[in-house]
């Protein structure tokens, strides 16, 4: 890429394909991460990948150089995965009656001995619902309210999805500790 972000938006302003495929090259590898937190299936996210580009060509004029570019970005990628969640209702309509109710305990040391790569394989084995409220309010710093309307769920709904997305990450931590089998 020989050219600057700012450039880069001037040109996709422009419609410029060249800056719209350098935008691409440069975001699309930590969009697709964002994605990934939220909707496990490859060809999906792949799929998410690239309305999320549409809808970030078409907003470009809407960024205003307030806030971070990137951060600008994610909510856009974020949106388009929460959208993609919303018409599937994973928060609604998955069974989580057989999820434990309080909170386990993590010797700290499971969590030194882990990877990333293995903290997010466990966060990944989360139930959709538990894993995107877990990414909404644990990673990107939503508050419950916000997660209650970006889902068309109660706060109520939300706080308890965390709580019990904690014990379920919790135990699957400690599990993974037992089991070193457990990666895969």
């Amino acid at each position: 890429m020989k050219n600057s972000v700012e450039q880069i938006l001037e040109g996709c302003r422009k419609g410029d394909s060249d800056a719209r495929r350098d935008l691409y090259e440069l975001l699309a590898a930590r969009m697709f991460g964002v994605i990934k937190r939220y909707v496990k299936d490859s060809a999906t996210a792949e799929d998410l990948l690239h309305d999320g580009f549409v809808t970030l060509y078409t907003k470009i004029g809407d960024y205003r150089g307030e806030g971070a570019f990137e951060g600008w970005c994610r909510k856009i990628f974020v949106n388009t995965a929460l959208g993609y969640l919303r018409k599937n209702s994973p928060v609604l309509t998955e069974d989580y009656s057989d999820m434990p109710r309080s909170m386990a305990q993590v010797p700290a040391n499971v969590v030194e001995t882990m990877s990333a790569e293995d903290i997010m394989a466990c966060i990944a084995k989360l139930p959709s619902g538990y894993g995107t409220i877990l990414n909404l309010y644990a990673v990107e710093g939503y508050s419950h309210a916000e997660i209650a309307e970006m889902l068309n769920i109660s706060e109520n709904t939300s706080r308890s999805q965390y709580s019990r997305a904690k014990v379920k990450l919790s135990e699957m931590m400690n599990e993974y500790f037992d089991n070193e089998e457990f990666r895969g």
